[in-house]
């Protein structure tokens, strides 16, 4: 912003001009991976306890403590991105609640410091030989925890939709996108984390989320790289980018191919052959490709002037 003040009637004069580079980096690229993680691996967890609870034994403490982790990493990005990371207590002692990152930051907040609870329910209980009222407690409270979970997931996407002049980012779109992210990344790690801990039934379930979550994810932004110009000529030249010689085209089939297109191909030949090393390749690439993916899809619109 540009401020002059003219002498005669002391009137502010304020011009808009165009950042002069990338805005939001790969900080917050750290941010929205994390956060999917996060989440992710607590909607993988309620989703065991429905289908198996007698599974939930051999993941309960390690798949919290990395989804509190990851949370924390996420918070720790959001902080570290702030023009004023300081000043973040205001978001908590004078909050304005028509801002999506005071709603954010409480929420977040509050599903971080449930987590921290489970967590430590669950190694006070590994350290004590204690075991049915300490499971018992930690699954009530997962329920609270997954409903808390997607507001946190969708949040995210409430903040890019809010950008001005920034067609690419659509709310609709954006929030499924979110969720995939989730579903993705915490179904690849819930297979990470469980291994031989999980039967071959609970892991063909996982893999069904990974494989699914991944299609559907791929559906979406193909949708939006073919058909994404019919919205605006803003979005013709946003997707130049990633299209052709453009910039950012190499870094963006990467990431398709590397989250997307090859676990979809790898859990169908696990389907097949039930190689546990061909499951585990699938969500390692899962996890690695979706960084690559989320930093592409905020860059790219930031590359295009305003004025």
């Amino acid at each position: 912003m540009i401020h002059e003040t003219l002498a005669a009637t002391n009137a502010v004069v304020t011009l808009d001009v165009p950042l002069p580079d990338v805005f939001w980096g790969w900080f917050v690229t750290m941010n929205m991976w994390a956060k999917s993680i996060g989440t992710g691996l607590v909607f993988m967890l309620f989703l065991l306890l429905r289908k198996n609870a007698s599974e939930m034994s051999g993941v309960r403490t390690s798949a919290i403590i990395v989804s509190f982790v990851m949370m924390n990493v996420f918070l720790l990005f959001t902080l570290a991105d702030l023009h004023q990371p300081f000043r973040m207590w205001h978001i908590f002692f004078y909050p304005h609640w028509t801002s999506a990152i005071t709603v954010g930051a409480w929420m977040a907040t509050v599903f971080v410091g449930l987590e921290f609870l489970m967590a430590a329910m669950m190694i006070r209980k590994d350290k004590c030989l204690l075991t049915s009222d300490a499971n018992a407690t930690f699954d009530k409270l997962l329920f609270w925890v997954t409903l808390l979970a997607i507001p946190v997931t969708l949040y995210t996407a409430g903040i890019m939709a809010e950008a001005t002049a920034r067609e690419l980012w659509q709310m609709p779109t954006e929030s499924v996108q979110m969720i995939l992210a989730a579903t993705l990344s915490g179904s690849a790690a819930i297979i990470l984390l469980g291994g031989s801990k999980l039967s071959d039934e609970t892991k063909n379930f996982f893999a069904s989320i990974l494989g699914l979550s991944a299609l559907l994810a791929f559906i979406i932004y193909m949708s939006e790289y073919i058909f994404g110009s019919m919205k605006a000529e803003e979005v013709t030249a946003i997707l130049a980018y990633v299209k052709g010689d453009g910039e950012y085209a190499t870094m963006f089939w990467i990431g398709q191919w590397v989250a997307y297109i090859l676990p979809m191909i790898l859990v169908a030949l696990y389907r097949v052959s039930k190689s546990n090393s061909i499951l585990t390749l699938a969500a390692i690439l899962a996890i690695a490709g979706l960084w690559v993916v989320k930093h592409v899809w905020l860059v790219i619109p930031q590359l295009l002037p305003l004025s």
